[in-house]
């Protein structure tokens, strides 16, 4: 490590305001990818912002049928909150898997869809849920923040500070995990609307989070595990390396779908 400098603001602006004032600093919310970046020397920030004392983004609010989550709220935090289990069971059910305790502890939901690691949990969540993504100064639907790998619509200085998620009829995620990183080699999240509607997430297939469409058109006529299963994904454009073939993890994509609609079903 190297010397820098740390600063740890107890507001969202006074953050953001100390980020846009050294070009080369960086928010700190969990730190599990920035921290061993910086180990490696692979980024060097001159300070460190610490956005985790900031208590207005580590709270959770049920309003109508919208679950507000702060930005720093922490894994294990979201996995345990009252209101996240009773409104969406299904994302406190995907927040309590991921990684272990320990990244459980630190790691936060507004740093995750901020780095948006293509094997990263909650981007599939914020996809089949179509949540909002709310920064100090906007706020971006669900299908316009991902953008490729490691990419997002987030400007250089702009802080998550909450994400808004519609409440679902039902909503479920599965994954099937690499045993060392617990990352998802695929991971499918299913969510069925008021509306009838359904919006299928994968993670962790592609270099980045992705819609099912055909999942989708498939599930919204009969949401069954049986449906979800008879459909095929193309393995065009799936990842390919030593952990997974692309036709593999095509054919794990709508077994997956199925686990997730049983594990809805269940709550």
């Amino acid at each position: 490590m190297y010397s820098f400098d740390y600063q740890r603001p107890d507001q969202a602006q006074a953050a953001v305001a100390a980020l846009a004032s050294d070009g080369e600093a960086k928010y700190l919310a969990g730190g599990q990818s920035l921290l061993p970046t910086m180990r490696l020397r692979l980024a060097q920030p001159s300070a460190l912002i610490d956005v985790t004392r900031i208590a207005s983004m580590k709270s959770v609010s049920l309003s109508g049928d919208t679950l507000t989550i702060g930005g720093a709220m922490c894994h294990a935090a979201v996995a345990s909150n009252d209101d996240v289990k009773r409104a969406l069971p299904g994302l406190a059910d995907l927040a309590g898997r991921i990684g272990d305790r320990q990244v459980r502890e630190r790691g936060t939901i507004g740093g995750s869809l901020a780095n948006d690691d293509p094997a990263a949990c909650y981007p599939s969540a914020v996809l089949a849920l179509n949540a909002t993504v709310v920064t100090d100064r906007r706020r971006i639907g669900a299908d316009d923040f991902f953008l490729g790998m490691y990419e997002t619509a987030l400007e250089p200085d702009e802080l998550i500070v909450a994400v808004e998620f519609p409440l679902a009829e039902r909503a479920g995620y599965e994954k099937f995990r690499n045993p060392a990183s617990h990352f998802a080699l695929v991971g499918v999240f299913v969510a069925k609307h008021k509306d009838g509607a359904v919006r299928v997430g994968v993670t962790g297939a592609a270099s980045s989070v992705f819609r099912a469409k055909e999942l989708e058109a498939a599930l919204s006529k009969d949401f069954s595990v049986a449906s979800a299963r008879s459909v095929t994904i193309a393995p065009d454009d799936l990842n390919d390396d030593m952990h997974a073939s692309a036709v593999y993890r095509a054919h794990l994509i709508p077994v997956l779908a199925g686990r997730a609609i049983e594990r809805a079903m269940s709550f």
